[in-house]
């Protein structure tokens, strides 16, 4: 990550079991070119030691705002003044709560509000800590602020809870710091992305699902990361690994991948509906396995899922909105009679059947925006979704020129 080299990062490092990853995290970034300082809490030396920092960072981990040495001269100023960065990893609930009211009980808090540096949090805790309502206000009133948070990650967490919480890994963290000064396009934009498709039950057994794989969604997904975007991924069931650095959230059925982009929604610039949706859904979902039982017909009456695209275009405060549109026949005029009908600010439709577009891992795509289009011949869906993301952030930063003049 050539965008590090010469860097000054100042890693602060919370007193959450994650504190250990803080070894490795600092390894990748001084191994990157950036120079690194640690600043540790009081209570975080119960999970790392200050040696093993140090010998990493090459420099004197500190951890005392009355350390007589340090402050004679106003070491934490000093400090502040340094840091072209200040990242927090693991943050814990407790720290960010202290960020929020804008409180400064130790060193590394004090820091934060002398430091005019950009503050990125990686948080790190318990499930029911990250969803509690007091964590949730914490976090929206810093992301206001213009703090950005890298993560957290769902996964088992140590005291054995499952969901969201687990910072991310070292290496997606120091990823998304390298894309923080390498001037991503989409540096400190927070991006929602859907992806996949959404399995709709008829009985314990069965459902009624289509052929999408999800490749376009994640090849998507690693082009927005690279471009420095934060980034929510909503999924559902694929057969594919997490892009380094999204935040994927799991679904099945439409109506749990309507909550899920309803409940991250009002925090992106940016949203993009690339998950094959289904329409409809069985009415009734049987509680036993169907039995032929002698019938030769089945009959099965659906009802309509919500339109999540279209709910989202319509929000009185709505990201920039993209849509897709797969289709058999007139891809043209079908993308654009959708684009207009919801509202989008773009769309990328593309033909489907023929080994092209569902489970392929190629494709071809036609981008409409208002007065614009572009026209892709067929190619990997890896470039494809590179080409896709810089038109994104063009037109995105086009439009917020406009309304921001």
């Amino acid at each position: 990550m050539l965008a590090l080299r010469g860097r000054r990062v100042l890693l602060g490092i919370t007193a959450g079991i994650a504190a250990y990853k803080g070894a490795e995290l600092a390894r990748l970034l001084v191994r990157a070119g950036a120079e690194v300082q640690v600043v540790m809490t009081p209570a975080a030396g119960e999970f790392i030691g200050r040696l093993t920092l140090q010998a990493i960072t090459g420099r004197e981990v500190r951890q005392s705002l009355f350390d007589v040495s340090h402050e004679a001269a106003m070491g934490h100023i000093e400090l502040a003044r340094w840091a072209d960065l200040v990242l927090i990893a693991p943050a814990t609930a407790d720290v960010i709560a202290q960020l929020a009211a804008g409180t400064a009980r130790d060193l590394l808090t004090t820091l934060c509000l002398a430091s005019e540096a950009p503050l990125l949090l990686a948080p790190a805790m318990n499930q029911a800590m990250w969803r509690h309502p007091a964590t949730r206000d914490n976090v929206a009133r810093l992301m206001q602020r213009g703090v950005r948070f890298l993560g957290p990650a769902d996964g088992e967490q140590a005291c054995g809870d499952v969901g969201p919480g687990r910072m991310l890994e070292p290496a997606a963290i120091a990823d998304r710091v390298g894309a923080h000064f390498g001037g991503g396009r989409l540096a400190g934009r927070r991006v929602l992305l859907t992806a996949g498709p959404t399995r709709e039950a008829l009985d314990p057994v069965r459902f009624l699902g289509n052929r999408s794989s999800g490749k376009m969604g994640y090849a998507l997904a690693d082009a927005l990361l690279a471009q420095g975007a934060d980034l929510v991924l909503v999924s559902g069931p694929v057969a594919l690994p997490t892009p380094r650095g999204a935040k994927r959230i799991d679904v099945e059925s439409a109506l749990q991948m309507y909550d899920a982009v309803f409940a991250h929604v009002a925090e992106a610039d940016i949203f993009v509906a690339c998950a094959a949706v289904a329409d409809y859904r069985p009415g009734d979902v049987m509680g036993e396995k169907i039995k032929k039982d002698g019938a030769e017909r089945l009959s099965i009456e659906c009802v309509r899922n919500p339109d999540i695209l279209a709910e989202v275009a319509a929000l009185e405060r709505r990201p920039f909105c993209v849509g897709f549109a797969a289709e058999t026949h007139d891809v043209e005029a079908h993308a654009e009679r959708k684009r207009r009908a919801k509202g989008l600010d773009m769309i990328a439709a593309n033909q489907v059947g023929a080994s092209q577009g569902f489970e392929a891992d190629d494709n071809a795509l036609l981008v409409i925006w208002e007065g614009g289009r572009e026209a892709t011949g067929r190619q990997s869906k890896v470039r494809l979704a590179t080409r896709l993301t810089e038109l994104i952030a063009e037109r995105f930063d086009a439009q917020t020129a406009t309304q921001n003049p």
